[in-house]
């Protein structure tokens, strides 16, 4: 039955989207959510094809996803800017979020990941993944990108989790993040039109998006700033989550 009285639920603290890497899911963000939670209301949504967010979407794109995370967000968090923090894959979708629906960015963070759209031979790269994933499977995958995810010192039961929670994902989600990844625009001339408070974080060991990089968005960006976080690679946020956490809520408190 509908229910017989009209509520507003009046929360001030600011509202932070952390979206996960590739291939991963919200679980990722276990340590780092309780960090912020005292500072602000967290949202971790599976991303499409991804954990609990079964549903894979078509086409595979990022702009797609973008869309489909503005319509959630409208329900979720009503026209309320929030706080969007991407990292890798996740980093790709938030500025693809901050492209197509500007206004709905109080500040940004982009952690391990990078502006650019592929170049031919990451695109290349991307389909020998997927047809990796069609003839092993995800595991297979898995244990090929490993190697590249974790600081060289990071322990077995760091490693044991990205290789647990990757390992979930069924063939098709993966598949899809591929293609949009693959498929993805050139974010880079959108950076210097970003006019948030903007932080860009990244593992000091990180060899898929390394410092370098990460120094140049942050420098694109007006407002951007930098922090490297020692002793990680490229998944930073779960190999350090209190420093990865921190930094966060030093983003916050320029709000």
């Amino acid at each position: 039955m509908p229910v017989p009285f009209a509520c507003d639920v009046y929360d001030p603290r600011p509202l932070v989207l952390l979206l996960h890497a590739f291939p991963l899911d919200r679980r990722m963000w276990r340590r780092v959510g309780p960090i912020l939670q005292a500072r602000a209301r967290v949202l971790a949504p599976d991303l499409p094809g991804f954990g609990g967010s079964t549903a894979v979407t078509a086409p595979a794109s990022l702009d797609a996803w973008s869309d489909l995370l503005e319509t959630w967000l409208e329900v979720t968090a009503g026209p309320r800017p929030v706080v969007v923090c991407g990292l890798s894959m996740g980093g790709y979708l938030a500025l693809r979020l901050a492209d197509r629906y500007p206004h709905r960015l109080a500040a940004l963070a982009l952690a391990d990941t990078w502006a650019g759209a592929d170049s031919e031979a990451d695109r290349a790269a991307r389909e020998q993944r997927i047809a990796l994933v069609a003839r092993h499977g995800v595991e297979a995958l898995v244990e090929a990108l490993l190697p590249r995810l974790l600081s060289p010192t990071t322990g077995p039961e760091r490693v044991a989790e990205v290789r647990r929670i990757a390992g979930d994902q069924t063939r098709a989600g993966v598949t899809a993040a591929l293609t949009a990844m693959r498929d993805r625009p050139d974010s880079t001339p959108l950076l210097p039109e970003i006019r948030v408070p903007a932080l860009v974080i990244v593992g000091v060991e990180d060899a898929l998006t390394p410092p370098s990089v990460a120094r140049a968005t942050a420098d694109a960006l007006p407002r951007g700033r930098l922090r490297v976080i020692e002793g990680t690679g490229h998944l930073s946020a779960l190999e350090a989550p209190e420093a990865f956490g921190d930094a966060i809520l030093e983003l916050l408190a320029e709000l």
